[in-house]
């Protein structure tokens, strides 16, 4: 359940609070994409999030050999490859040549000028094929970052090793795993807009392709803080969810971190999308073990572990492999409060939470975590939180009770303290969330009220 802490940072410095943000929205360029405007429901809050899904979408920004392909599930495709370049897998160190086609979104100014982005997609990429995600920021002083990469992505494992890129940071801000932050948020310097960089690859010579359905990012400035307000609680509801345990599978297949505790993302990862009827089929699991309780979990671990984070908690390394799935979206994001909880709960969309705690902290649950994901599969009549919590000795006590005011400070807080009275950080509302493209009517209301649609 624990990323390591020397690798990972979440809200390194302290955040400005949010009154002091309005004046640095004016910096974004003008010719920022309109598509979002400051009266979207994401610019009342501390999150904006833009995802580009649409065969509009594909047609805007600027495109080098890729054309927008319609349909149900629209998505980009390689045209004509634009180049070949050679690529040296760091993990295998075996170099190989790809031909190569690009997109680059539009500018997307930020409802919210930001401390921290993170960048997430959905892709089909066939074996012969791979994306590599990019972002560039703009600054609220008018400068820019450089070209950060967010990911080298394949839903497979055998032409590349899907990875995150460490040491990428201009002394002003720098991507820790998964995350674009501002290393001095009480600068008061912002990223108020951004671009995304698809780059699509392929074996040369063939007619492969990759389809991306769904690119973006959550930009977001939490305020900093140790608790926060209690919100009321709303309707109670309880959905059906598979329930697995991370810690049956500790020490198996050490070369993705060995199980039991480090599997608490893709354990969860694989609830949520066996939740919305979709699983791994047996020619998929072929590779695992014989005799190994629940395999799914297994595979989910092999398919969203990061070789260079040496993990599988890699948040948008998920939200992909869950879109690996037959016509599933899936994003990173932030919540602002148990309130947007309750109503994604209330519409059957059950949500995957990032949080820390020490023991105590969290009655009923029995350890402490300096990072760890459950999923929320409903509330109680009291407004308490049922989590299936993989970080369970069993399948059968995987369904906890947690009381609601303990369980929202925690999640939603950005500061805590450690076992040591050290100042440590929090996660600020950060989700998985996931839905089928089908989704009922309901749902998809809830979904474009949060800005994820």
């Amino acid at each position: 359940m624990t990323r390591p802490t020397s690798r990972r940072t979440v809200l390194t410095a302290a955040i400005a609070a949010a009154a002091g943000v309005g004046t640095a929205a004016s910096a974004a360029p003008a010719s920022a994409d309109s598509s979002r405007t400051d009266s979207s429901p994401a610019a009342a809050s501390l999150v904006d999030n833009r995802f580009w899904t649409t065969s509009s979408d594909w047609r805007c920004g600027s495109s080098a050999g890729t054309r927008a392909v319609a349909g149900p599930r629209p998505g980009l495709v390689i045209s004509t490859p634009a180049g070949r370049t050679d690529y040296t897998d760091p993990h295998t160190g075996t170099t190989s040549a790809w031909e190569y086609a690009t997109w680059t979104s539009p500018v997307h100014r930020s409802a919210v000028p930001a401390t921290e982005v993170i960048a997430s997609w959905n892709a089909h990429t066939p074996q012969g094929t791979w994306i590599q995600i990019e972002l560039r920021g703009s600054y609220s002083d008018g400068t820019d970052t450089p070209w950060y990469v967010m990911g080298r992505w394949a839903a497979g494992d055998t032409d590349i090793r899907r990875t995150s890129v460490d040491d990428q940071t201009d002394d002003r801000s720098t991507v820790w795993t998964d995350t674009l932050s501002v290393d001095d948020a009480a600068s008061g310097l912002r990223l108020v807009s951004y671009r995304l960089r698809l780059t699509l690859h392929r074996t040369p010579g063939t007619r492969l392709t990759p389809t991306v359905h769904r690119a973006g990012a959550m930009a977001s400035d939490i305020p900093d803080r140790f608790t926060v307000p209690a919100a009321a609680p709303g309707t109670a509801r309880e959905l059906t969810v598979p329930r697995y345990s991370q810690n049956i599978h500790e020490g198996e297949y050490p070369e993705y971190d060995n199980g039991g505790e480090a599997w608490c993302s893709p354990t969860s990862s694989q609830m949520i999308i066996e939740y919305w009827g979709r699983k791994p089929t047996p020619e998929d699991l072929a590779w695992v073990k014989p005799g190994l309780a629940d395999p799914q979990v297994c595979h989910a671990a092999r398919y969203t572990f990061d070789h260079q984070y040496e993990g599988c908690g890699n948040w948008p390394f998920n939200a992909a492999y869950a879109a690996t799935y037959k016509d599933m979206n899936a994003v990173v994001t932030r919540l602002g409060s148990l309130t947007d909880l309750e109503a994604l709960i209330g519409a059957g969309v059950p949500v995957i939470t990032s949080q820390s705690f020490l023991k105590g902290e969290l009655t009923g649950a029995g350890y402490g975590t300096a990072g760890h994901l459950m999923t929320v599969i409903g509330f109680t009549a009291d407004g308490d939180v049922i989590a299936n919590d993989p970080a369970s000795p069993s399948n059968d006590a995987v369904r906890r009770v947690y009381r609601r005011r303990e369980w929202e400070n925690i999640w939603l807080r950005t500061k805590r303290y450690d076992a040591n009275g050290q100042v440590r950080s929090g996660t600020g509302g950060v989700c998985y969330v996931y839905w089928p493209v089908d989704s009922a009517p309901a749902q998809r209301r809830v979904l474009r009220s949060l800005g994820l649609t």
